[in-house]
């Protein structure tokens, strides 16, 4: 996939495209239909995104909600057969723009837009004085088409699919309702950290990572499966918090241990896929205590990880 910035030139042969626009935090079932709408017009396939998102950029003192990284916001979309990625980047400048001025800048003249598919409730323009309605008649205007996408509904609950609901089902450790919205399991990435090395001492190897900007799931243990960086996925349990029983740390991680693995992973990017909550975070007496419930629960996950519907397509 093609990549470009706001201060990169983009050459003939990646205008005239077919637009999907939108922050996709999360490409999820909903951003997937405005991909497919992008798609069904014709070749070569762009995407355009937001970076950072806006609401960190308006509300930088906003705890952290992102679903997504931009590495996995774009291979998702790449996996949806997008061929070029335009990352705008929204600082003051962008957030000043009126609707007319984004469309004329950045739509007409940098990306050089034939077609652009948006959901319904897209806003775009200062104060978000731009709607879909006015997108139509400034591609009219400016000589593009324009598909505006409806609502995918959440055909488990009442509601269309949002970002907003699968935060939620992060929150409340919902893995199964998360999985559901988003056409996949949802998953953190990050770089491993160095840590204590505690577990290690007892035989379960952690790779630690930090939460960053990720919406923070409901702390406590989950059976996973974990991409070490080489495309092959392995089934793991992790525990997501602070560790109150060895540390109370200030700030949560993510501590995976990869079952029958036994390779370094520090300072290497790995992924993790969170499939079934299997108990809250909680502290222990003692760390002997500690020890035998980490047993468990990595026998427990072992069992869950087992199960021909965990990993069913949602």
């Amino acid at each position: 996939m093609r990549t470009f910035t706001a201060e990169d030139a983009v050459p003939a042969d990646a205008r005239g495209a077919a637009v999907a626009l939108g922050n996709f935090d999360g490409v999820h079932r909903g951003h997937q239909a405005v991909v497919a709408a992008a798609a069904a017009r014709g070749s070569p396939l762009a995407a355009a995104v937001f970076e950072p998102h806006p609401r960190r950029f308006f509300k930088p003192e906003a705890p952290p909600f992102r679903l997504q990284s931009p590495g996995q916001r774009a291979r998702a979309l790449a996996a949806l057969g997008v061929t070029v990625l335009h990352t705008l980047r929204f600082d003051r400048a962008m957030a000043d723009r009126d609707d007319t001025a984004f469309v004329r800048d950045i739509l007409v003249d940098h990306i050089g837009a034939a077609h652009v598919a948006v959901g319904f409730d897209f806003r775009f323009g200062h104060d978000r004085v731009g709607d879909a309605a006015r997108l139509l008649a400034l591609g009219a205007q400016y000589g593009f088409s324009v598909e505006v996408v409806d609502a995918v509904d959440d055909a488990r609950h009442a509601g269309k699919v949002s970002s907003s609901d699968i935060r939620a089902a992060v929150e409340a450790g919902d893995t199964a309702r998360a999985a559901n919205l988003l056409g996949r399991p949802w998953a953190i990435e990050g770089a491993v950290i160095d840590g204590h090395k505690r577990a290690r001492g007892i035989g379960f190897p952690t790779a630690n990572v930090a939460l960053g900007d990720y919406v923070r799931p409901l702390f406590g243990v989950y059976a996973t499966r974990t991409d070490v960086g080489d495309g092959v996925w392995r089934a793991g349990v992790s525990n997501i918090g602070v560790k109150p029983t060895v540390s109370d740390a200030p700030e949560p991680l993510l501590e995976t241990h990869v079952f029958d693995f036994d390779g370094d992973l520090y300072g290497r990017t790995v992924e993790t896929q969170l499939l079934a909550f299997l108990r809250a975070e909680q502290k222990f007496e003692n760390f002997a205590a500690l020890t035998a419930q980490i047993a468990a629960d990595a026998d427990r996950a072992r069992k869950v990880l087992a199960e021909p519907s965990i990993l069913a397509a949602p």
